[in-house]
């Protein structure tokens, strides 16, 4: 063996073992999703105090598991977790060396098995219909490409897609694509349906699928526990600036302690981030802070709006006031710093928050000196460009 062959080995075994890795965290990811589906319909249909949740049962265990610090299962999600076992009974199809029969055999005696009548009900076969996929099969997918399947009503256009997205190793993205160009539809109208294809298909090789998207996946990374670092893309002034900004809020001693940065906001299957995540121990809120170096824009205002109603509903625990958005823009011109109390109906409330954060003057100051600096030790860059 020559040098060469030596590094092209290891790369290729690097490659493999990546792959491999990925995949069954990708396997046990969905797995979990389809068993927690499944433990939902049970106690729903089985459970013997089911009738006072009622209807806001996945409301109350989504907030049950934040208190557990166990991500990744939100209403929304919970709902689909839901909606995936009834849409794919096959995943309860006995997978060897796999989570399920681990669990089956831990989880019997805590009466969480998931019963024979719920089993038999979904086992049923459809009255018409393409045939299920099987398992093994299934589980090449990942949880994103999945969650967008669970949003086609028609079996036979999921069917489809499936089948496209595994023949063709498509990216979730390069499914969105397909699915929004209506190619389930124009195929079916197209007199020559092979060419249609083809051409998705061509498309799909011209940008084929990286294992690193599957290993980047955020609900791969939320599910692992893993600190969402490919995000971490900031231009280098707005670096500076959120690191000095933190400093700045936890050296001011009034009760801040720094919760998160980049913090992950999921909707439907939308990502944003909010910039840095504070908790004031005194008030007892969050501040959720987003900085643009640049003007402020009207839209500014309705993302901040949008991350305040967003950890309202999904991230506020027992005993929190509402949280509190800080929206700073900037360029080499101009400062501005807004405070968001949206949804604080009292005056004096507000006024409560406003004493305990810091003056708008003080932040003003902070980032155009920060600027000012920066342009000193930079002469050439451009600190108006958006984000």
């Amino acid at each position: 063996m020559n040098y060469d062959a030596l590094i092209t080995s290891i790369a290729e075994v690097h490659q493999l073992a990546q792959t491999g890795a990925a995949r069954a965290v990708n396997h046990h990811h969905v797995l979990r999703n389809w068993l927690i589906g499944a433990w939902l319909v049970q106690f729903e249909q089985n459970g013997e105090d089911r009738a006072k949740y009622g209807t806001g049962l996945l409301n109350r265990v989504a907030a049950d598991l934040r208190t557990k610090s166990i991500t990744g299962c939100s209403q929304q999600m919970l709902e689909r977790m839901r909606l995936f076992f009834r849409d794919y009974p096959q995943v309860g199809a006995p997978i060897s060396s796999s989570l399920m029969g681990i669990l089956h055999t831990k989880l019997k005696s805590n009466d969480l098995d998931i019963s024979s009548s719920v089993m038999r009900k979904l086992d049923a076969p459809p009255a018409s219909g393409p045939p299920a996929l099987p398992a093994q099969m299934l589980l090449r997918l990942s949880w994103t490409h999945i969650i967008e399947m669970l949003g086609l009503a028609d079996p036979w256009q999921r069917a489809f897609y499936e089948n496209e997205c595994l023949k063709a190793n498509w990216s979730v993205r390069q499914l969105q694509r397909q699915i929004g160009s209506l190619l389930y539809e124009r195929t079916g109208l197209s007199t020559d349906k092979q060419a249609v294809i083809e051409h998705a298909r061509q498309q799909a090789l011209e940008a084929p699928e990286d294992i690193a998207n599957l290993i980047r996946d955020p609900y791969i990374l939320e599910f692992t526990g893993l600190a969402e670092r490919h995000h971490y893309l900031e231009k280098d002034l707005e670096k500076a600036l959120l690191d000095h900004l933190q400093s700045f809020l936890l050296e001011l001693g009034t009760g801040f302690c720094f919760e998160a940065r980049q913090k992950r906001v999921t909707v439907g299957d939308e990502h944003d981030y909010i910039d840095l995540v504070f908790y004031h121990r005194i008030l007892r809120c969050h501040l959720l802070i987003d900085l643009k170096t640049r003007p402020f824009k009207h839209g500014d205002a309705g993302q901040m709006s949008f991350y305040l109603n967003f950890w309202k509903d999904q991230m506020m625990q027992p005993g929190d006031e509402p949280p509190v958005g800080l929206i700073l823009c900037t360029n080499k011109k101009e400062t501005r710093v807004d405070y968001a109390t949206a949804g604080l109906d009292h005056h004096l409330f507000v006024s409560r928050y406003l004493v305990a954060l810091p003056k708008p003057e003080d932040l003003q100051r902070l980032i155009e000196a920060d600027c000012a600096a920066w342009d000193q030790r930079h002469p050439e860059s451009e600190t108006t460009s958006a984000t």
